[in-house]
């Protein structure tokens, strides 16, 4: 049965900050634009690649940074409501978003349509702490972490650390506001992470994790939606073949892989803490003990989320739209062996990953079909955009990469 979308009804897809060269937005924007949803998206100015989609019916150009006042962006998206004039389905693409969203979840269900969830749950989730914490709860394998409160602490964790250490940003919104570091940082020494810890002030915002061994690893993706008994309306698994930047960072090539059991893990954790809608998990498998690691949980819409799709022509986003209309989320298997592949940052990896020694013995030989991020031939200005934005802030980013790596850490931004 194929998908047969609700027409009347809207979606709005929701950002907060300044990423304009998002493809996750952009794809929700032609999942459901092709089903003959209309589509509006927050962008940061009119010439985005998300604006510039044949499928955006407009764009609402709203620059924000993701560290104004909730009240603020509570009431921008309320003004944004009454714009579009009929309850819209929200689609966040970013924590900040997703969180907001939980939190006044009864200031926006007027005018606005998603999935209800304990209006706290997004945010702990979202926090490196508050998800490593459900994870001990319930039994889901994770790094150990650390979580220091002061420079002593830091200094007291360095003292008995095996290096290098991992260190992440550990709130929502706090990231946006005082970052500790700028974004996943992998630290090769004792030295380093003193060296950081300085300017992280009196009370540092950061997780110190265990670094899991590429060469010992293997990287999995899970994306799914989930109705309001957390039921799974559709589940997916994937490796990852390669990120950017290396190792932690955005997936820039991934094929569609079966894991029963990578499923049912994450099928029992969202029924244990009772989420609903849609969520992307990063876990990695440990080939040292055998278990899959938990890393992050966004508890929204990742930017791969195209590269998931059952013979029914359902990915997360239609799935939830579907449900929050009432209409039937029709069932099929995942199309297995299915690659997907971010074009302005799959060569970099490619070039940086054949060195590193990570291998992934679960990707098929050979892809059963492609599906680009950007490019697509009925909608192709989205792709010429990106192209015209990428080049100088793309080379700004691999220099600064560069000089990190010399400094004896490498810093990898993650922004699905």
């Amino acid at each position: 049965m194929p998908c047969e979308a609700d027409r009347d009804v809207p979606g709005l897809i929701v950002k907060f900050g300044d990423y304009p060269l998002h493809h996750g937005g952009v794809g929700a924007i032609r999942s459901l634009g092709r089903l003959g949803v209309p589509m509006y998206a927050i962008t940061e100015d009119p010439y985005t690649p998300a604006a510039s989609s044949r499928y955006l019916t407009r764009a609402f150009v709203w620059p924000t940074t993701g560290a104004e006042e909730p009240g603020h962006l509570v009431e921008g998206l309320l003004r944004i409501g009454r714009r579009i004039g009929r309850p819209a389905v929200l689609i966040p693409t970013d924590e900040e978003a997703a969180v907001l969203i939980a939190e006044h979840q009864d200031d926006l269900a007027g005018p606005f349509l998603f999935p209800r969830v304990d209006p706290a749950l997004p945010r702990r989730l979202a926090s490196k702490q508050g998800l490593h914490e459900l994870c001990v709860e319930h039994g889901v394998a994770s790094p150990s972490a650390a979580f220091p409160e002061s420079y002593e602490e830091v200094t007291a964790f360095a003292d008995e650390a095996r290096f290098p250490v991992v260190a992440k940003n550990r709130e929502a919104f706090v990231r946006r506001r005082r970052p500790a570091v700028n974004g996943t940082t992998r630290i090769a020494t004792r030295e380093r992470l003193l060296t950081l810890a300085r300017d992280w002030g009196e009370r540092p915002g950061v997780i110190l994790q265990e670094y899991l061994p590429r060469e010992e690893a293997e990287d999995w993706i899970v994306h799914a939606c989930f109705d309001a008994d957390s039921a799974p309306l559709a589940l997916f698994t994937g490796v990852k073949v390669r990120s950017w930047p290396p190792h932690a960072g955005m997936t820039a090539n991934a094929y569609v892989v079966d894991n029963p059991e990578l499923a049912d893990l994450a099928a029992r954790f969202i029924k244990q803490i009772g989420f609903s809608g849609i969520i992307d998990l990063d876990l990695r498998f440990d080939r040292r003990d055998g278990q899959y690691k938990l890393l992050d949980f966004n508890p929204r819409m990742g930017a791969q989320f195209r590269l998931f799709e059952n013979e029914s022509g359902v990915d997360v986003v239609r799935a939830m739209h579907l449900h929050l209309t009432g209409r039937p989320v029709p069932e099929g298997e995942q199309r297995a062996g299915h690659r997907y592949v971010v074009e302005n940052i799959d060569l970099p990896a490619l070039l940086a990953y054949r060195r590193s020694g990570y291998t992934t013995p679960h990707a098929p030989a050979r892809a059963s079909g492609t599906e680009l991020a950007w490019f697509a031939g009925d909608d192709p200005l989205p792709f010429l955009t990106m192209l015209a934005r990428f080049v100088r802030p793309g080379a700004k980013h691999l220099y600064q990469l560069w000089r990190t790596n010399r400094r004896g850490g490498s810093t990898i931004t993650t922004t699905k």
